[in-house]
């Protein structure tokens, strides 16, 4: 069962998110050639600490970072290293925030120095906009699913059939799944006051995906670029409201 929360819950996780969103702009603004991704996590966990919150990340079993950083063909879950980026480079960041018990998810991916792959990032985003658009009392999960695939497919790329959103509240994943695919008019019907993490995850290539030897990393089986693109999102009576405007 999926409880919607209180309004008080709300109010805890928008402060939540506005964390999380101050976190990844400042990230997003230190991305360039010959920065490590470990100092990108630094920074990110920092801006977290400042403003009165904790990585949500770091409440996961055996995960100690803040943030997961996935380059090119990496997909989810991709540990921050010792590498640095180059130009070109495809780099996704994910992170969260828990504040007074409640999390808050985002994720964005940016291309470092160059555009040549603009067409395939504004898919994505274009995609998030449509799932979000759906979040609507009285609609389902399948039509939010079904927004993000058409979107996609229709540019020539795939949404990935194995990782998906998630419900988030006083843990960062709760039920239920949330596909970036589906049926129009199946699923959860959504209530006022249900909140997801609503995420676009897509590749060039196949969907078929391989884990790397770090047992955490999820790239792409065939080397495609890969992107990601996420955010934290209440159902509203008046319609879908984002918690973690970073944007």
């Amino acid at each position: 069962m999926v409880r919607p929360k209180t309004d008080q819950e709300i109010e805890l996780m928008a402060k939540s998110g506005a964390i999380t969103a101050y976190a990844l702009r400042r990230v997003l603004d230190a991305i360039a050639a010959n920065i490590s991704l470990l100092e990108l996590d630094a920074l990110a966990e920092s801006c977290i600490l400042e403003k009165g919150g904790a990585p949500s990340f770091k409440t996961v079993d055996d995960y100690s970072y803040t943030t997961c950083i996935n380059v090119n063909d990496g997909i989810v879950h991709g540990l921050p290293n010792k590498y640095r980026l180059k130009e070109g480079d495809l780099v996704s960041i994910d992170l969260g925030t828990v504040y007074k018990g409640y999390h808050s998810d985002v994720s964005y991916t940016v291309e470092v120095g160059t555009s040549k792959e603009a067409a395939f990032l504004n898919t994505g985003l274009t995609a998030l906009e449509a799932g979000i658009s759906k979040l609507r009392v009285g609609k389902r999960l399948g039509d939010v699913g079904n927004a993000i695939q058409t979107i996609v497919e229709n540019a020539g790329y795939t949404v990935s059939e194995d990782l998906v959103g998630h419900g988030i509240g006083t843990e960062v994943h709760e039920p239920p799944y949330v596909p970036g695919y589906g049926t129009p008019n199946t699923g959860l019907k959504l209530k006022a006051g249900m909140v997801f993490a609503i995420e676009v995850i897509y590749q060039k290539g196949e969907p078929d995906i391989v884990i790397l030897d770090d047992n955490w990393t999820i790239a792409t089986k065939d080397g495609s670029l890969s992107g990601l693109f996420e955010q934290t999102v209440v159902v509203t009576k008046h319609g879908p409201k984002i918690l973690t405007p970073f944007i």
